[in-house]
This record gives structure tokens, C-alpha cells and sequence, in this order.
């Protein structure tokens, strides 16, 4: 079985950063892809950021610019800079093994984490 596990949300202000983690661990794999996705109360879990294997990565238009996906060996780090209220959400990672491609769709990730919490104050 394979844990995936989120860290580093909090409450932030307009135009701070934040950097979230997401570790996976229980199994030894490779050739894995990463997303990244929020749900803001009352509104559909939306894509956020992926990374493939090979470090290429994509982004939502709403982050492009100000967000960065990597990775360093079994962790995935989303680097937030300049961020909005509208950010404002429960930013979950998500495994996809083996990647299917279908990287906007909650459906194609077979192992999510717990979620963080991050709130942006204006």
C-alpha cells in the first residue's frame, strides 16, 4: 500500500508565500507522476499543478506564473508565491501510477493524501 502525505499549508497573507510537501511511502516505485489539487468550500476539486517522471511539469492557468511544482528524490514541493484569497483551499497531492495522462481528472490518481490547509487573508 503507498501513504501519501501533505505538509506546510497555513494562514498567510496577500502576496506571502508558501511551500507545501508531498511524500509517498509504503512502496518503492518509479516512473510516477504528481498532481497537485485544491477544493475551496462548496466548489469541485480542481487541478492545481503536475509533475511527470522526467520533471516536465503543467500548470492551471489561475497559477501559472506565480506556483511551482519539483521534485527532490521522493518528494514533490509546490512552491506558492504571490498569493490571492482565492487560493484560499484544501490542497490535497495525489499520485498517478502508472500515469495515465488525464492530468486534470481527480479520477486518474490512484493514491491521495489527507489535504493541507491553506487560507490567504487579503
Amino acid at each position: 500500500q503507498v501513504q501519501v502525505a501533505e505538509s506546510g499549508g497555513g494562514l498567510v497573507q496577500a502576496g506571502d508565500s508558501l511551500r507545501l510537501s508531498c511524500a509517498a511511502s509504503g512502496r518503492t516505485f518509479t516512473g510516477y507522476a504528481t498532481g497537485w489539487f485544491r477544493q475551496a468550500p462548496g466548489k469541485d476539486r480542481e487541478f492545481v499543478a503536475y509533475i511527470r517522471w522526467s520533471g516536465s511539469s503543467e500548470y492551471a492557468d489561475t497559477v501559472k506564473g506565480r506556483f511551482t511544482i519539483f521534485r527532490e528524490q521522493n518528494t514533490v514541493y509546490l512552491q506558492m508565491n504571490s498569493l490571492k484569497p482565492e487560493d484560499t483551499a484544501v490542497y490535497y497531492c495525489a499520485v498517478d501510477v502508472p500515469p495515465m495522462g488525464y492530468i486534470n481528472s481527480p479520477s486518474s490518481y490512484d493514491y491521495w493524501g489527507q489535504g493541507t490547509q491553506v487560507t490567504v487573508s487579503s
